[in-house]
């Protein structure tokens, strides 16, 4: 049955019916990847509606969180305009309507979230909560202390400094590194090397908080324990 956006949006918890049309005249609203309009009809269940690009789904909804090992060469995307596998199509005997949280650059491997909980999308994602995010890296040459300082000190990459970061060597050729961010830009740690004058060789994410890859191999996914979920919303 079709039902009012403005409507659902409310009966979702979003806003209020009024805050909620605001919410649509801004732009911030979509309906099926398309921008919506106020007074425009949707049937629950059915039409994928999204504020600020997160799903919105009905308060108390059945949630599903996903934890999967991205393969490099798989978009961290809900769709593609051209075709290449996404990290839906992993998950794809999952019988729920799955967004990524957060993202995955094409060439970098590894975590990767999977969930219909809006609200814990938003959590996770808004920069204010500064969620630490764990990864290895290798890189072309030889990493030594200086380049140690400069990612605790911060380093200017597309003209605004990064949040200090750790880069901690564990390989005998310093090729190795374990590094932690607080934040998300795009492509950050493959910036952050190029400006230490070196290259990124290959990239996982290992890490979200204490929430870790484990033993999942490359297009293998696990369930999130409620531990596990309690912490990340607790975060």
């Amino acid at each position: 049955m079709e039902i009012r956006l403005q409507k659902y949006m409310a009966d979702c918890g979003v806003a209020s019916r009024r805050h909620a049309e605001a919410m649509i005249e801004a732009g911030r609203v979509a309906v099926n990847g398309q921008t919506a309009i106020v007074g425009a009809k949707i049937t629950p269940g059915r039409d994928e509606v999204c504020l600020d690009g997160v799903v919105v789904t009905p308060a108390g909804a059945d949630y599903v969180y996903i934890l999967l090992n991205k393969p490099i060469g798989v978009i961290t995307s809900a769709a593609d305009q051209f075709n290449r596998k996404t990290v839906l199509d992993l998950v794809g005997d999952i019988d729920a309507r799955l967004f990524p949280v957060g993202r995955l650059d094409y060439n970098t491997s590894g975590l990767i979230l999977l969930t219909n909980d809006g609200d814990l999308t938003n959590k996770l994602t808004h920069p204010r909560h500064s969620v630490a995010k764990t990864y290895m890296a290798k890189v072309d040459k030889p990493l030594d202390e200086a380049d140690v300082a400069a990612f605790r000190k911060g380093i200017n990459i597309d003209g605004r400094m990064t949040l200090p970061a750790d880069l901690e060597i564990i390989s005998a050729n310093k090729k190795t590194a374990k590094i932690t961010l607080r934040e998300g830009r795009n492509r950050q740690i493959r910036k952050m090397i190029e400006a230490l004058d070196n290259n990124t060789a290959a990239l996982s994410r290992i890490a979200i908080g204490r929430i870790t890859l484990g033993n999942l191999k490359p297009g293998e996914y696990r369930h999130l324990s409620r531990d596990e979920v309690a912490y990340l919303k607790g975060l």
